[in-house]
């Protein structure tokens, strides 16, 4: 197990003496100085850096943009608010395993999140990608998707969440590798983003599958 700290970049903007824009970056950093360890640190830090600088000049000109707008128009002034995130979900024999979620909001009824994941060997300091973790199962494509069209009909039996009429087409098309994180050394969570398969209520569907 690696010890991973948290470091943050945090701000207020203003304009016109008026605040409109705040954010805050969580990101993770692992206390060990070696090779694999910097790798997982640069990456990390590297993501930070440019979500602070996109909020600090795109998003801050949106943002000034709009206060320009509702101000001529005399709406109320509107607060802009970017939060990034990250959960640690695994963290032993030499695995890192993380999900990431960016929150923007800017206007309208709600924000949007969006869901990044990262799955580190930190032995060689390398991504492990799907067919890693199913190097012995040709078939687990196949596999996945039965599984999380299984658990979509029992949740929707059950009554307990949300998906479009077509989920088991949208399943297949907005499906992506990349999209998952490991839990234990014999599960990982599939997710999907937003609007993929369901509406916005039902959140960022997520299905449990064996491996």
């Amino acid at each position: 197990m690696f010890d991973i700290v948290n470091e943050y970049f945090e701000n207020e903007l203003f304009y016109d003496g008026n605040l409109i824009l705040k954010y805050r970056i969580d990101y993770p950093q692992i206390l060990h100085n070696w090779c694999n360890a910097y790798k997982f640190n640069y990456y990390n830090q590297k993501i930070a850096l440019a979500l602070k600088n996109y909020i600090e000049s795109s998003l801050f000109q949106d943002a000034k943009n709009t206060y320009e707008f509702n101000k001529a128009n005399n709406y109320p002034i509107m607060v802009y608010e970017a939060i990034y995130t990250y959960t640690i979900t695994y963290n032993q024999d030499n695995i890192i395993s993380l999900y990431s979620d960016q929150y923007i909001y800017s206007g309208g009824a709600h924000g949007l999140t969006t869901r990044k994941s990262q799955n580190w060997n930190m032995q060689c300091g390398k991504e492990i990608l799907l067919n890693d973790v199913y190097e012995n199962n040709p078939y687990f494509m196949l596999n996945i998707l039965k599984s999380i069209n299984g658990q979509i009909e029992n949740e929707i039996q059950n009554g307990t969440n949300q998906y479009f009429d077509n989920y088991c087409k949208l399943v297949l098309e907005t499906f992506s590798p990349k999209q998952f994180y490991i839990v234990s050394n014999s599960e990982i969570i599939i997710f999907y983003q937003q609007y993929d398969i369901a509406p916005y209520s039902s959140g960022i569907p997520t299905f449990s599958i064996s491996y």
